[in-house]
């Protein structure tokens, strides 16, 4: 499969129009898009789960060691970069949203497309 009809596949939607039960389709959108990404991580945890089940089976790991696994401080230290690099990911369009208030005289950059396109 190439990377186009992967692509097309992934974007397939449902004959008929699309419902909407929100009276905000921002909100609605948001909401979408929010249990897309829960789906994602639910999917993930199946995963993990199965890994730790077939890891236990085979003796390679005893059950509960996971759980009871504590990370050394340099795991600790990557595991907190690697989150505040994740929220902030996120979270981009509430920062980017707390930026334009305290600059408001800043241009978008929907507004320096349309200049950099008319000069």
């Amino acid at each position: 499969m190439s990377f186009n009809d992967a692509l097309n596949e992934a974007g397939a939607k449902p004959a008929g129009k699309r419902p909407w039960f929100l009276d905000n389709r921002e909100a609605e959108r948001v909401l979408a898009i929010t249990m897309a990404v829960a789906q994602e991580l639910a999917v993930a945890r199946q995963r993990v789960d199965t890994l730790e089940r077939l890891l236990a089976a085979k003796g390679v790991i005893e059950p509960g060691e996971i759980d009871a696994f504590r990370p050394d401080g340099d795991a600790m230290t990557e595991r907190a970069m690697w989150n505040q690099e994740y929220i902030a990911r996120i979270l981009r369009i509430v920062q980017q949203e707390n930026e334009a208030a305290v600059m408001p005289d800043e241009a978008n950059s929907g507004e320096l497309v349309e200049e950099l396109a008319v000069t």
